[in-house]
């Protein structure tokens, strides 16, 4: 189960996201599993692969929102920088971003 004390071991700016959430902890872990849970990173990591970036921007773009809104940073910050390069349309290899954004989300759930 997702803690307080795990998030901010994680690397999270829970106090930032507390705040986010009116300082309701319950409300802020339940939406922090929500996020974990959610099937868009997935959906991103497959969108990339084939090479469907216009979509893997929408995704990626919702996605951010998502993770910045509740400070998890560990995520946020490759995501963010997926977000722009795929806003962009660069031609990258996504690999090495992906695999971050899913170890991150991996290492979150595992809490």
């Amino acid at each position: 189960m997702v803690t307080i004390q795990g998030l901010r071991d994680y690397g999270a700016n829970v106090d930032e996201g507390l705040r986010r959430c009116l300082n309701n902890e319950d409300f802020y872990l339940r939406l922090v599993g929500i996020a974990v849970a959610d099937e868009g990173f997935d959906r991103l990591a497959q969108q990339v692969k084939d090479g469907r970036l216009d979509e893997a921007f929408d995704t990626a773009h919702a996605l951010k929102g998502v993770l910045g809104n509740l400070f998890l940073t560990p995520m946020y910050d490759p995501m963010a920088e997926i977000t722009e390069l795929l806003r962009a349309k660069k031609d990258v290899d996504y690999t090495d971003l992906i695999t971050k954004i899913l170890e991150q989300r991996d290492r979150l759930a595992a809490l």
